[in-house]
């Protein structure tokens, strides 16, 4: 078995590309909120003040290793792009502002701000978007319990994440809880969704009990239905512009 890339060789590699165009390299997600080495799939913010032809093609070969070692892609911005992006990326910038760990660099923040406004805009998008993902998806697999599951194990951290720009929506919260099941409740107690379907995805995650294929269906339609209650919970959630 090959060798998986680490963040050390990804950072030098990401160097060599770039060059002295290089501002910042992050690791940010479900990583960063963690303390101790990271593991799993990691999430990583490329900054760079100019971003040439040949530059990107040199970290074409990095991507394509990070990508094999079970990552995604880097996300990489321009510097203006990563000062004047907050308003359409909100969600990412949130969870980005509010936990990261810089491995090159460094993370201009001064003058980076989300507003709520922004944020309540694009995650009613991305709820939206989501259930109707999973709808479109239940229908397809209908009748196929390992297919379910399969679509159980794609969506859950797109939900926790659209769960933890929730809590941001709320009085008082801009770091929710680096724990799902935490999350899981806080949003419940929040919107009035009920959380057992989502706390049944944490479990399966960390591996104190598993999702059997025949108890998906009812997992997802669990799923379906918080999503639905909380795209209306967003539809009557007004916000200031702050």
């Amino acid at each position: 078995m090959a060798r998986k890339m680490t963040l050390d060789e990804l950072v030098q590699q990401l160097t060599q590309a770039h060059g002295e165009a290089l501002e910042a390299v992050v690791l940010h997600g479900s990583a960063a909120r963690h303390q101790g080495t990271p593991t799993g799939a990691l999430d990583v913010l490329v900054i760079v003040r100019t971003l040439a032809d040949g530059a990107l093609r040199a970290a074409g070969a990095a991507t394509r290793s990070w990508m094999e070692a079970g990552h995604p892609a880097p996300l990489t911005l321009t510097a203006a792009e990563w000062r004047s992006s907050a308003d359409i990326f909100a969600i990412e910038y949130a969870d980005i502002l509010s936990a990261h760990r810089v491995l090159f660099g460094a993370l201009a923040t001064e003058g980076v701000v989300v507003t709520k406004h922004d944020l309540r805009m694009q995650l009613e998008r991305e709820v939206m978007g989501k259930l109707v993902q999973i709808r479109r998806e239940m229908q397809a697999r209908y009748g196929d319990l390992k297919g379910q599951q399969m679509l159980l194990e794609g969506v859950r951290g797109g939900i926790f994440a659209l769960f933890r720009a929730t809590l941001r929506l709320t009085d008082g919260v801009t770091a929710p809880h680096a724990d799902s099941e935490a999350v899981a409740r806080d949003v419940a107690a929040a919107t009035g969704l009920e959380m057992a379907p989502f706390l049944a995805l944490v479990a399966h995650r960390n591996g104190t009990r598993k999702i059997t294929d025949a108890e998906a269906p009812a997992v997802l339609r669990g799923c379906h239905d918080g999503l639905e209650r909380l795209a209306n919970w967003l539809d009557q959630h007004a916000v200031d512009n702050g």
